[in-house]
């Protein structure tokens, strides 16, 4: 029974080793990020996070897991991780001890694929603005300075969504006020 056992768990460790090797696990660990923020902006008081921080174990695990698998994976090979923006961290220059850039074709040089999902703008402020009974507007203003509207049109049960003039989504109500519970 006991050899059974630890067969086992070298196996799980064995698989998790592979898995986050062949994942491209390193990154930025944004999930983790958004968990140490909320940690931190939870209480104010030194002992109160690192107790928090404890309670939390297991929220940091899953994070962890999230971005080790998932996210990281995602950053690395689109070059971007998609919940922060942030370029991975083989993407970073620095002064190297070994030049092999000038040795390979310039499409070798960047992360393969492109998701289209990426955006490098970052919201710096939004204000809602009520047009009027069935209309808001969310003006955004993002960091480098770009502006956006988007608009929610109720007519009915329905809402219509515009992103600059364009029609992006159209829901309900009812299918609103479920994702909201």
């Amino acid at each position: 029974m006991k050899n059974k056992l630890v067969k086992a768990v070298v196996m799980a460790t064995l698989t998790a080793s592979i898995t986050s090797t062949l994942s491209g696990c390193v990154g930025s660990n944004a999930v983790t990020g958004l968990v140490m923020k909320f940690n931190l902006k939870a209480v104010d008081n030194r002992y109160a996070r690192g107790g928090l921080n404890m309670l939390l174990a297991p929220v940091y695990a899953l994070s962890l897991a999230a971005d080790a698998l998932v996210f990281n994976s995602i950053q690395f090979w689109a070059g971007k991780n998609p919940i922060d923006g942030k370029p991975h961290i083989f993407d970073t220059k620095v002064k190297t001890m070994l030049k092999v850039n000038d040795h390979m074709g310039k499409s070798l040089q960047k992360a393969p694929i492109d998701l289209g999902l990426i955006s490098t703008k970052r919201v710096y402020s939004t204000q809602m603005v009520k047009v009027n009974e069935s209309t808001f507007d969310m003006n955004i203003v993002y960091t480098n300075g770009d502006t956006a509207v988007l608009r929610g049109e109720k007519s009915g049960d329905i809402i219509t969504y515009y992103m600059d003039g364009k029609k992006i989504i159209t829901t309900t109500v009812d299918k609103l006020k479920a994702f909201r519970s």
